[in-house]
């Protein structure tokens, strides 16, 4: 395990969801004062080594934050023994993860949304198949997980 908290946010593809609560979770952490190695990762393998969606890109540009050089990786068994906390974007995605973790792997598991008070179960909606307008609503919903993260990391909650 590393010696300072380690977060990993996985969706489907890495090109969306979980490059956005990357960025959000780096922007909040750094807001905080808080020192936190972050990273993004996919359960599927489509997209691997491609950039973000367009669509997450000019969101994230919007609230001040390039994404342009990130790049889609596949999450893999050892992750769960890099990273503190592998938070999942999703319900279906959150059974891949549980599935994949090996035995006695100290890393916490968990929904982004069960770190925002009222919203523990809830999934991050993926917009891929949607309209632009649908990358404001998951950029709002990344940031308010990391932001409670973030906030339970630093000891405050």
């Amino acid at each position: 395990m590393p010696d300072r908290p380690a977060v990993l946010f996985v969706c489907l593809g890495n090109i969306c969801r979980s490059p956005l609560a990357e960025a959000a979770m780096r922007a909040e952490a750094l807001r905080a004062g808080l020192d936190l190695l972050v990273d993004s990762a996919g359960t599927g393998h489509w997209h691997v080594g491609k950039a973000p969606d367009r669509r997450a890109q000019a969101v994230a540009a919007r609230n001040g934050i390039d994404i342009s050089g990130y790049r889609a990786r596949q999450v893999v068994r050892e992750d769960f023994l890099h990273f503190t906390h592998v938070v999942a974007l999703d319900h279906d995605n959150l059974a891949r993860l549980l599935a994949l973790r090996p035995a006695g792997a100290g890393a916490e598991v968990s929904l982004l949304l069960d770190h925002v008070p009222g919203r523990a179960g809830e999934a991050v909606a993926d917009p891929y198949y949607g309209e632009a307008a649908g990358f404001d609503t998951t950029w709002a919903d990344v940031t308010a997980g990391a932001r409670g993260l973030v906030a339970r990391l630093s000891g405050v909650l």
